[in-house]
């Protein structure tokens, strides 16, 4: 019989952090991640190093969640894990620990699309304030390292792809420019940031021009990298007297980008409630944007909170509630996927 107001169990491990959340209905009793700064040297997450370190955190991330939300392992009514999209030997971690730990109890066991986990973040419950109610269907723009998409949310369990990239997505975007300018990893933060005391029209980059509602930064990514190129000919200290500009110029450029698709997207549909989603959406100069937009054209703008943007278990335990509330359970022979589309449910 499914409890109506169950507690998930939930684990994170699509790529570089372990994360563990425990909820109770839409309640969020506990959200613990682990954040792997091993691959800061290396520019970029190292796959063996990822999946090495999730074998390390995920008992103990997964018990000081535990701990954390005042609850006995006996009390928990499914686990649910992310089965893809992400780095095959960091999902396998996570999904070997979810099974195991299903079998020992059980209990049910839900696979969870990561991509799907960011959609459905804006329906996590901290307190009364934190509290969403939105009518379907909304429009998600949801802005990752590997997807930016514009869907159509028709149910919890219930999405339509309207568009979405063609080849690199705004965070990869985003990261990949970062490193040419030889900034940390992760790159866009460090974009955001500089950006804010550039001037955004001091450099023009080539913009895509694709038909319908999907994206393409590879053409940005390849101006952007000439624009430097070209520069650093005649003058050697180029980026490092140009960093705020050149910040404040991508992501702007990425932002125009992203928020002209969308309003064609609102236009073409009829529909005015939008949420954001994905690592992107903690990015201050996109949600500045859309929030601006949003007051002009008497748009409905859910933005998500910062600390849901990033990969975390929380965004998996909301999904996993619904799938429960379904009783749309997992075998114990399913897999881990390295690819995998939204509507990969």
């Amino acid at each position: 019989m499914v409890n109506k107001n169950p507690i998930i169990l939930a684990v994170e491990s699509s790529c570089d952090d372990t994360s563990a959340a425990v909820l109770c209905g839409r309640k969020l009793l506990a959200n613990i991640t682990a954040t792997q700064e091993v691959h800061e040297k290396y520019g970029g997450v190292v796959p063996e190093l990822a999946s090495r370190a999730h074998q390390a955190n995920i008992i103990p991330v997964v018990y000081s969640a535990i701990d954390e939300a005042g609850i006995d392992v006996n009390q928990i009514d499914a686990i649910a894990f992310t089965q893809g999209p992400g780095l095959l030997g960091s999902l396998m971690v996570g999904s070997a620990f979810a099974k195991g730990f299903a079998l020992a109890l059980k209990i049910p066991l839900i696979s969870v699309n990561h991509l799907h986990g960011h959609i459905l973040s804006h329906f996590i419950v901290e307190n009364e304030a934190s509290v969403i109610e939105t009518k379907f269907p909304f429009l998600c723009l949801l802005v990752s390292g590997g997807h930016s998409q514009i869907v159509i949310v028709k149910d919890f369990l219930e999405f339509e792809i309207l568009g979405e990239t063609i080849d690199d997505a705004a965070g990869e975007a985003f990261d990949k420019c970062a490193k040419v300018m030889g900034l940390p990893y992760p790159g866009g933060r460090e974009i955001d940031l500089l950006s804010q005391n550039g001037n955004p029209l001091a450099f023009k980059f080539g913009l895509p021009r694709i038909e319908g509602f999907n994206y393409s930064f590879s053409g940005l990514k390849t101006s952007f990298l000439y624009k430097i190129r070209d520069n650093l000919k005649i003058n050697p200290s180029f980026i490092e007297e140009n960093k705020a500009d050149l910040a404040a110029s991508l992501q702007k450029a990425i932002i125009d980008i992203l928020i002209s698709k969308l309003v064609k997207a609102v236009n073409h549909t009829g529909i005015n409630t939008i949420a954001l989603s994905g690592g992107v959406s903690a990015n201050d100069g996109l949600r500045l944007k859309l929030t601006d937009l949003a007051e002009k054209n008497n748009w409905k703008v859910f933005l998500p909170n910062k600390k849901f943007t990033t990969d975390n278990a929380a965004m998996i335990a909301i999904v996993g509630l619904y799938k429960y509330k379904k009783a749309l359970f997992s075998n114990q022979d399913i897999t881990p996927k390295a690819r995998m589309s939204l509507m990969d449910l």
